[in-house]
């Protein structure tokens, strides 16, 4: 028993690992600050005149349209405006409509028209915040909540369109994927919400300039809170909007990953950060166009500090523009709340850049009209695709199965530029970190000898790697390295103990922990015996040692984090698993490396070994069949699945899967066939009742 003990305290790190030492929630949030700066401090630094940022921006508009899904812009389809209703004022009226910015995705919106018109006037696009107005379990829209800023700009001489978000709209759809509903397959398809209200918004212009009361070569878009940032991603995006005010809808990447902001907000305030962005970029896009950057100065969720930062950054774009006069800041006293001292500022900011006049505002902003004037549909359309649009605004790729050599070598090819640039972008670079194990302890045991090393995956990352070998690793013919997930962790730890405690007989009973997985460590622990390998396991980052807070809510901001930096946790996984594989590569020169990896963390350990030559066989145990289930990577649905991947990796290892249906990676086996490799290259393996048998036999 006390073997057991010592055995059990030096594998969880208790007499190797300081307790200081331990890579936990403070390593993490030294992370999260590190990456933050190293990206802010990036994100001008080659702008040095105006013809660097000129080429800069050709560029960088590209990159936010994919950032937000839109790459390549959708069809602008017929908008199929409908007006459904029409409210007077004595000094404005209202009609009520929807338009359908692609087939079936409807946007319910107000068009708030001054009366007795003699020309054509500016018109402000108004784009909601979350302010859902709801009764007896029917929503009337968030525009409702809105509707005085619609009433303002009509009563002095504005065209205005309010449209409702997807969220809290007459059509109730999803902003909150991966915030709480546990979408991650969102990232995977490089997915946001962003997007679609982007797109809504840039229709919402097109239907400005149809309508015959309208400038259409003087359109603003204001918006505040949710309608802030859809502000920022119109404005961007859109060389139609002459003047922008989104308030209180930005502030930089300190405030969010560093300071927490995030945990404040949905998915609709984030683009998809591929390209590794401040967002002090998203509003340098808008420059040299008018632009008031307004907010509050106790506002928790846009601190003050973080949008006087983004400002300072911006500032700079204006003034090699020469149009300083172009661009304003304006912070008033209070939360985070639609007040009359952020509201009058931006009509004074309207009239001076839309109308060329500087009139005194003497007319508040006030509801005059009941929510239920305001209502678009009397029954909603059985054709929509708003409250389900995640589903399908970002397509995914359907992979054609290769019929010859030369069409496989080209798909390849795309597809590991693609997981390069698109998905693994925020990979530190490989001369960043040393190439070498730290032997941080050994211990003999009746079966084995374990070390424990660590290993640098990348700067503040530190992490776990145990070697079980029958003698001295180092006289080992073959290396296993097993990638445990945290179920796998512990299973297998205990199995080791399970059979520790087996080999002195009746103690075996004293493990009732032991589950059914234990079934595994032994055919591992009885190839370990019989080829004489090291077998090498693995706990990536936030598992086992490395394991972050547990509280869900915490689990999950930590998770939308990773994707703010340009990365996925599960991205930075295969990281360290890439890297583990080349540590041990220099360790054990010349020895075949088997790679086995459990459930997500088998899909990891697969693309790991896309990037690192010598593996010479892969195991997934249980692994998930697709992204949409399985491990988040970003944007790599965009282009493949796990069963592309798997057969990249069967064509220079053998690949093993284990537990699994066949038919769900049946395009791996008719790309192999059609390709002619031979039989073996791709095994399909029912290991449960085989390891049943053998477990007998080793326990008798």
């Amino acid at each position: 028993m006390k073997t057991l003990r010592v055995l059990f305290l030096f594998l969880l790190g208790g007499a190797l690992l300081p307790a200081a030492e331990l890579p936990g929630d403070k390593a993490l949030a030294e992370y999260f600050r590190k990456e933050t700066a190293r990206i802010s401090a990036q994100n001008f630094a080659n702008i040095k005149t105006l013809e660097d940022w000129q080429r800069e921006r050709v560029i960088a508009k590209q990159q936010l349209q994919e950032m937000l899904g839109l790459s390549p812009m959708p069809e602008k389809t017929d908008l199929k405006v409908n007006i459904t209703g029409r409210v007077e004022h004595d000094q404005f009226f209202v009609e009520n409509l929807h338009y359908q910015s692609m087939p079936g995705l409807y946007v319910t919106a107000n068009l708030y028209v001054p009366k007795n018109l003699t020309k054509k006037v500016p018109a402000i696009l108004y784009v909601c915040g979350h302010g859902q107005v709801k009764t007896n379990g029917v929503s009337f829209g968030n525009k409702t909540a809105y509707q005085h800023h619609g009433e303002w700009f009509a009563r002095n001489g504005y065209v205005c369109l309010t449209i409702d978000t997807i969220q809290l709209g007459e059509l109730e759809g999803i902003h909150h994927g991966t915030y709480r509903e546990g979408m991650w397959w969102w990232n995977s398809r490089g997915y946001t919400p962003a997007g679609v209200e982007a797109w809504n918004s840039i229709r919402g212009l097109d239907y400005l300039q149809s309508r015959a009361e309208v400038d259409g070569e003087k359109l603003g878009v204001t918006g505040r809170s949710g309608g802030g940032g859809y502000s920022w991603w119109t404005a961007a995006l859109d060389d139609r909007i002459k003047a922008a005010v989104p308030v209180a809808g930005i502030t930089d990447l300190q405030n969010h990953v560093v300071d927490g902001c995030i945990e404040g907000h949905c998915d609709c305030m984030f683009m998809m950060n591929t390209y590794r962005w401040d967002y002090a970029k998203v509003a340098a896009l808008i420059a040299p166009r008018p632009l008031l950057i307004a907010n509050t100065d106790k506002d928790r969720i846009f601190p003050l500090d973080g949008v006087v930062r983004l400002h300072k950054d911006v500032a700079n774009i204006y003034k090699l523009y020469g149009a300083t006069n172009n661009l304003g800041l304006l912070i008033t006293a209070g939360p985070h709340k639609d007040t009359q001292e952020l509201q009058v500022p931006a009509f004074r900011w309207f009239n001076q850049f839309l109308k060329g006049e500087e009139p005194l505002i003497s007319m508040p902003a006030e509801k005059l009209l009941k929510p239920q004037e305001l209502k678009v549909f009397s029954s909603l359309p059985t054709d929509e695709r708003t409250t389900k649009i995640h589903e399908t605004f970002v397509a995914a790729a359907k992979p054609v199965v290769p019929e010859n050599k030369a069409q496989w070598e080209k798909q390849r090819a795309g597809w590991l530029d693609v997981l390069k640039e698109k998905s693994f972008r925020g990979w530190p670079e490989d001369k960043m970190v040393p190439n070498a194990l730290n032997v941080r302890g050994t211990s003999e045991f009746e079966a084995a000898n374990v070390t424990m090393w660590n290993f640098t995956s990348q700067e503040g990352v530190e992490l776990p790697l145990y070697c079980v070998a029958k003698g001295t690793y180092q006289g080992a013919q073959k290396v296993r390295l097993h990638v445990v997930d945290e179920k796998g962790w512990t299973n297998l730890l205990s199995g080791l103990l399970a059979y520790q405690a087996g080999k002195m007989g009746e103690e075996l009973r004293i493990t009732p922990s032991i589950k059914p997985d234990m079934l595994a460590w032994l055919r591992v622990v009885a190839d370990m015996e019989k080829e004489n390998a090291a077998l090498v396991f693995l706990p990536p980052r936030g598992i086992g040692l490395t394991a972050w807070d547990p509280d869900p809510r915490k689990q999950t901001m930590n998770r939308r984090r990773f994707m703010l930096l340009g990365q996925t946790l599960e991205g930075m996984r295969v990281w360290d698993i890439k890297r583990a594989l080349e540590v041990l590569k220099a360790e054990f020169p010349d020895r075949p490396i088997q790679l086995v990896g459990e459930r997500n963390q088998g899909i990891n350990a697969l693309y790991a070994s896309l990037f690192v030559g010598g593996v010479t066989s892969v195991e997934l145990i249980e692994p998930p069949a697709s992204h949409m289930t399985g491990p988040d990577y970003l944007n790599v649905l965009r282009y493949l699945d796990i069963p592309q991947a798997l057969t990249m990796v069967a064509e220079k290892s053998k690949v093993m899967v284990t537990d699994a249906k066949a038919e769900d990676f049946q395009w791996a086996n008719e790309a192999a066939g059609k390709l002619g490799w031979p039989q073996g290259k791709i095994h399909f393996i029912d290991a449960k009742a085989a390891a049943r048998e053998k477990a007998r036999s080793l326990l008798k």
